[in-house]
């Protein structure tokens, strides 16, 4: 094992310790272009040795394809890791290519025994509903959610995607352990009304995308021009045609801050991330995807990096500046309701 294990934080107000930097894991086998099953199956492992042990996936990357790759690594280590999982995307029988949001008792049933078969798993750690139906009342969702934990087939409850109010509202029926929603230098939306209630309900902030998809690593600058095909970064619109211009400018500050600690453009924006937790007072757990050992390396090493308010200072107009929305429809994410 090394000694480079990273910080821990606390998954809730009751819930386990885990690495103060998860791992996300869609990529392994969704969304983001050809993979390798042995680079991400060594990512899984070195991941672990350095002391991530919040894994991240969901039903719908790769229509399950992601749980039943992820499940021999969770058989192996089951002791050591926290297995999230989510529902609330189902696929229509008749066109793969669409998803369609469902909160409903009898489709939350059957999605957590289909996740829990898939797993291979007795329980499922946290268990998030992925995107909110705004036609089922929230506290009908997490009535059924909580129904779960009683029942012993997961042991926390998450949310991703919502409101202040939204989360308010779930808590008033089961306690939540966690909100997962995109927050990053180029995304900061939730901090108007998400990350206060989840700071004074007690909420642990999971940001996924705190690398921006991997712009802000700098390692591609139009999604259109950089990326494969069957990447769906393509199809989003701060990555691409004028956009992706405007919003490459932006990294100018991010390189001097990087260069300033010898560090690369992906850690800063980690660090950054990091830091929201003693900026807002709430325990806060990004989920970086990779699918490389030395960038789940990279990553991790950002946990010890501390950046001074001047530099914090220096990067703090980003977010405003940026050109386009975080999806082309921002309705289903909780800027598009608050």
């Amino acid at each position: 094992m090394t000694d480079s294990r990273i910080p821990t934080a606390r998954l809730g107000t009751d819930g386990p310790e885990v690495g103060a930097q998860g791992l996300g894991c869609m990529g392994m086998s969704f969304a983001y272009g050809p993979t390798d099953t042995e680079a991400s199956r060594a990512t899984l492992e070195r991941a672990l040795e350095l002391g991530v042990t919040l894994y991240d996936t969901a039903d719908a990357y790769g229509a399950g394809e992601n749980e039943r790759f992820l499940a021999p690594f969770f058989k192996a280590h089951r002791d050591e890791v926290v297995v999230a999982t989510k529902f609330a995307l189902s696929i229509p029988p008749d066109d793969p290519t669409k998803r369609i949001i469902r909160n409903d008792a009898p489709y939350i049933r059957e999605a957590v025994e289909a996740s829990l078969r898939r797993l291979d798993l007795d329980v499922i750690d946290l268990y998030y509903m992925h995107r909110r139906d705004v036609n089922v009342p929230i506290e009908e969702t997490v009535a059924v959610m909580a129904d779960l934990v009683r029942e012993g087939k997961v042991k926390q409850l998450g949310l991703s995607e919502v409101t202040g109010d939204e989360l308010r509202a779930a808590q008033t029926v089961h306690p939540i352990a966690a909100v997962q929603s995109e927050w990053s230098l180029f995304s900061r939306d939730i901090e108007a009304g998400v990350v206060p209630a989840a700071r004074e309900l007690g909420v642990t902030l999971v940001p996924y995308s705190p690398l921006g998809r991997g712009f802000l690593t700098g390692s591609f600058a139009n999604a259109e021009q950089d990326l494969t095909d069957g990447d769906f970064r393509r199809q989003q619109p701060r990555f691409t045609g004028d956009n992706a211009a405007v919003n490459a400018a932006l990294l100018t500050p991010v390189r001097a801050v990087a260069e300033a600690h010898d560090a690369t453009l992906g850690q800063i924006a980690l660090a950054w991330v990091q830091q929201r937790a003693q900026v807002h007072g709430l325990p806060v757990i990004p989920i970086p995807g990779t699918r490389k050992p030395a960038r789940v390396e990279e990553n991790t090493a950002a946990t010890r990096l501390v950046l001074t308010e001047a530099e914090l200072s220096l990067l703090e107009p980003i977010a405003e500046k940026v050109a386009g929305d975080r999806y082309a429809d921002m309705t289903f994410a909780s800027a598009g309701r608050e």
